[in-house]
């Protein structure tokens, strides 16, 4: 990830070449952030993730050759992944459930202004999803009534200490580390440690998956 002595570095994922110079004019013209590279599809991402070691991609769904989605999975299945942002005109159910799910860090619409895209940039980068409200409350919905979601969430959540539930439902509610850090009189530094032992038992990659099995057991 960036450190204090560099910006955050982008690799901008679309095969659209006019959506991906628009993002890079807006992007290099916000403090902080740098576009690494660009890619047009796909299959040219583990390529450019090798050669450009970005801290965020932000993926597009729709691509000739290889999908957002499995792009993503790809992608998040590395050692030390970059997080992704998935940024597409589309807001089907089924496409950004199997996103989040592939281990995006969260979704927005193409059309979200620009200082929203930004600071979701920032926001992923630090390990918060950013999670389109509306969008998100259908795709919960639907997650909730999948087949067995149900009992295999609760069975799993099971397997956490009433101290971590409580931080999986702050998660699920949106909260940041310092919101939830405040509402259960608590350091960061130790909601950070709660988070890390609850994405190990669960084996998740990060606090979007989280917050969409906690739906799932119905806490929200």
């Amino acid at each position: 990830m960036a450190g204090v002595n560099r910006p955050l570095r982008v690799l901008i994922v679309d095969d659209d070449a006019l959506v991906r110079a628009g993002l890079s004019m807006m992007l290099d013209g916000a403090g902080g952030i740098t576009v690494a590279a660009e890619a047009a599809d796909g299959d040219e991402v583990p390529a450019a993730a090798d050669a450009h070691a970005p801290d965020v991609v932000l993926m597009d769904l729709r691509m000739p050759r290889v999908d957002g989605i499995t792009a993503t999975r790809r992608l998040r299945s590395r050692p030390n992944p970059p997080e992704v942002i998935v940024l597409t005109t589309f807001d089907s159910d089924e496409d950004i459930l199997h996103a989040l799910r592939a281990g995006a860090g969260g979704f927005l619409l193409k059309d979200t202004p620009p200082d929203r895209i930004v600071q979701a940039v920032r926001r992923v980068a630090a390990g918060e999803p950013i999670l389109s409200p509306g969008i998100t409350r259908r795709l919960m919905d639907r997650a909730a009534v999948e087949a067995g979601a149900y009992q295999r969430a609760r069975a799993a959540l099971d397997g956490l200490s009433p101290r971590e539930r409580e931080v999986v439902l702050a998660i699920a509610r949106g909260r940041s580390n310092a919101e939830i850090a405040a509402e259960l009189f608590m350091s960061v530094a130790t909601v950070k440690a709660h988070v890390s032992s609850v994405l190990t038992k669960l084996d998740m990659d990060n606090r979007t998956q989280i917050a969409l099995l906690a739906h799932d057991a119905g806490l929200v």
